[in-house]
């Protein structure tokens, strides 16, 4: 690899970009292409499927035989509300290899013994967010029912573009919340991205099984292509 590939599949990676190493199996010729460019590269197609499956390998094509070498960043979750959907949906994500951080200001719901192993921050959004990087590769979920919290918190998320975007409530209170956030200055275009109900149709009704349907929406917006993702 040289130095010119190296440096910037270096920079990428600090900055939590997708980016790909395409290697000729048969010349040994070398290219970068970061995701921002993957539509213009000539296997677009493979490489939009290997990095949405996180996953290098080998590929035959009309061009040649070509390695993909995918480097995409660890994907992270962050819930606002310390409540009983979380207590179940944080160990869920951690078994799937998220990085989960839990927000919420009522300090008697955000403590280490109500959340072993994760990192809880008994802060407003306004303060806990913007230390924790969130960007394209962060999964936002919404659960407190207080748009005091969940408000500004989906906001932020919205204007840093997680992939994916998710609060809690009826489709009554999701009205009244997409008024809020209209009247706050948000597009409908933005609000649109709010997965709202939460989570995938599948009757859930308990804490455990509601958050089991968050994780599996939040798993098909990760992998699967845009339009087979919304039709899950």
């Amino acid at each position: 690899m040289n130095l010119d590939i190296l440096h910037t599949l270096n920079a990428e990676r600090a900055a939590r970009r997708a980016v790909a190493v395409v290697t000729n199996v048969e010349s040994g010729e070398q290219r970068l292409v970061k995701a921002a460019d993957i539509g213009k590269d000539p296997l677009h197609d493979l490489l939009d499927k290997h990095i949405r499956m996180a996953k290098s390998g080998m590929e035959e094509t009309p061009q040649g035989r070509f390695f993909l070498t995918v480097h995409v960043p660890s994907p992270q979750l962050v819930i606002t509300g310390a409540v009983h959907i979380s207590q179940a949906l944080a160990p869920i994500a951690k078994l799937l290899d998220y990085d989960v951080t839990i927000v919420d200001p009522r300090t008697a719901f955000a403590s280490a013994e109500r959340f072993p192993d994760v990192k809880v921050v008994a802060e407003w959004p306004d303060v806990a967010l913007p230390p924790l990087n969130v960007d394209h590769y962060t999964a936002f979920v919404a659960v407190t029912h207080d748009p005091k919290i969940d408000d500004p918190a989906l906001i932020h998320a919205l204007e840093r573009n997680c992939f994916y975007i998710g609060a809690l409530g009826s489709r009554k209170t999701h009205a009244k919340r997409v008024q809020r956030l209209k009247e706050a200055g948000l597009r409908d275009v933005d609000i649109a991205r709010i997965h709202a109900p939460i989570g995938l149709a599948i009757g859930a009704v308990s804490p455990a099984e509601i958050a089991v349907s968050i994780m599996a929406e939040i798993t098909a917006r990760l992998r699967m292509k845009s339009e087979k993702a919304e039709a899950a």
